[in-house]
């Protein structure tokens, strides 16, 4: 069995009990890595309290909102794990997003918005995530990047 213990692991994208990011991070918990959760803020507070419900038996240790088209938000959650865990060795970043409209009929109908908002949310969030992660890396870590449909 994967031993863990001692790592700080960030996992990204959990909306749900069938996100492949909410099986990860159960793995993750089982292999003994202390967590940091993150959840797509709205006004509503609905996806947080979801997610909050959902990892609350893995006790992590961080869970805080993260909109990727927020820099500040990414810079507040980084500032976070430094304060909190001084470094990081793991992060998952399993988020995508698309436009239900895009999803939907023929491909060349994808408006250009649409488009760009979806490779701005699954693609350059990667880069973003990795470019805050990479000095908490102090002793290595490792990136994994995964997608299913937006």
């Amino acid at each position: 069995m994967l031993n863990l213990n001692g790592k700080n692991a960030l996992v990204t994208g959990i909306a749900n009990n069938r996100s492949i990011a909410w099986g990860i991070a159960q793995q993750l918990h089982q292999a003994g890595a202390n967590l940091g959760i993150t959840y797509l803020p709205d006004e509503k507070g609905r996806f947080e309290k979801k997610v909050q419900e959902l990892v609350e038996p893995l006790n992590p240790s961080l869970f805080l909102p993260c909109d990727v088209q927020n820099d500040a938000q990414i810079e507040e959650l980084f500032t976070a794990i430094r304060e909190q865990w001084g470094r990081i060795d793991i992060l998952i970043h399993c988020l995508a997003f698309a436009g239900k409209e895009d999803l939907s009929g023929d491909f060349s109908n994808v408006s250009r918005a649409g488009f760009s908002r979806a490779l701005d949310i699954s693609a350059y969030s990667l880069v973003q995530l990795s470019a805050a992660a990479k000095p908490l890396m102090t002793e290595g870590g490792s990136i994994i990047t995964l997608t299913y449909l937006g």
